[in-house]
C-alpha cells in the first residue's frame, strides 16, 4: 500500500510547494481553481489558489493545495518524515525548512541515526528527519 500525504493550505499553498520545491527538488505542478472546468463553482477570492499541487521526486509525491480558512489544517499531531540520503543533504535541508519555523529537536547524531532531528516550517508543517 503506498500512502500519500495531502497537506491543506490558507492560502499559501503556491508559496509553500515552490520552497518544497526549491529544498527537495523534484517536479512541481500546480493547478490554480481558476484553470480548472469547476472554476465557475469556485468563488472569486480562491481563484489563483492552488486547487491540486503534486511535488514529485523518484522517493515519493507530496500533494497539498488551498482550503478555506476554516477548512485548511493546523497539522497538528502529524510529521513529515524525510530521509535523506547523507547528513550533508539532510543539513542543507533542515536549515532550509527551520528558516522561519521552531525546531523541536536540533539535528543530529542519535543511537539510532547519524542524524535525526524534528521542526515546524513557517507553515507549521511538521517534519522528521532521519539519516540511517
Amino acid at each position: 500500500m503506498k500512502i500519500t500525504p495531502y497537506l491543506n493550505f490558507a492560502g499559501n499553498c503556491r508559496e509553500a510547494m515552490t520552497f518544497y520545491h526549491s529544498v527537495f527538488g523534484g517536479e512541481l505542478e500546480m493547478t490554480a481553481h481558476k484553470d480548472t472546468p469547476s472554476a465557475e463553482h469556485v468563488p472569486a477570492e480562491m481563484q489563483n489558489q492552488i486547487m491540486h499541487a503534486a511535488l514529485t521526486s523518484s522517493d515519493g509525491t507530496l500533494f497539498a493545495s488551498d482550503a478555506p480558512m476554516a477548512q485548511a489544517n493546523s497539522f497538528s499531531g502529524v510529521y513529515l518524515s524525510v530521509h535523506p540520503k547523507t547528513v550533508e543533504e539532510a543539513d542543507r535541508m533542515f536549515a532550509a525548512l527551520k528558516d522561519g519555523g521552531e525546531v523541536e529537536m536540533e539535528l543530529e547524531e542519535t543511537f539510532w541515526a547519524k542524524r535525526f532531528g524534528m521542526l515546524h516550517d513557517r507553515w507549521g508543517v511538521k517534519w522528521m528527519f532521519n539519516v540511517d
